[in-house]
């Protein structure tokens, strides 16, 4: 993936397999264990490395909140030695959602973890933008919570930078 690229694929980040459709925990910090679970049971997150994820993104999150607007979380952190940019994706069929101290105060009903390597600065504030930018749709967060396997996430998800692409 290039960072000169004029629109990054964001789908090219997650396989069907990085989705958690209806996503439940108790409360944030829960909720990134599980992502980061899903990631290490995935295969693409190295096998004993899961707890250090967790702390550095848990430190991440405890430094500033990654709770957005419009029912989105982007919990993420820079982790040494990962080879490429992964990512896992939670949806929260609950309509309370999930309580993510955000900017707007409403829960996150969509979790997006994501793990940069660490060298890689400016692909981490790229990668964060895109999936701002694509998920300030509506029409694309409705997609994805209205998604019931990680087939239909990733088609949303597909969908969503057509559309972009197409209106662009």
């Amino acid at each position: 993936m290039s960072v000169r690229l004029a629109h990054m694929q964001l789908s090219a980040l997650f396989t069907p397999q990085d989705f958690v459709i209806g996503l439940e925990a108790p409360d944030k910090w829960a909720a990134i264990e599980r992502l980061v679970g899903c990631l290490e049971a995935t295969g693409r997150l190295a096998p004993g490395s899961a707890a250090e994820t967790v702390a550095a993104v848990m430190e991440r999150e405890r430094s500033m909140s990654t709770g957005m607007e419009r029912g989105l979380a982007l919990p993420h952190a820079s982790i040494e030695g990962l080879p490429r940019v992964i990512a896992c994706m939670g949806t929260i069929h609950d309509p309370r959602g999930l309580p993510f101290e955000s900017i707007d105060r409403r829960p996150a009903r969509i979790v997006v973890l994501l793990l940069v390597p660490r060298a890689q600065k400016l692909l981490h504030i790229r990668t964060l933008a895109e999936i701002a930018r694509l998920l300030s749709r509506e029409s694309v967060r409705d997609a994805l919570l209205a998604a019931r396997s990680g087939e239909e996430a990733w088609n949303a998800l597909l969908a969503g930078e057509s559309s972009r692409s197409t209106s662009a």
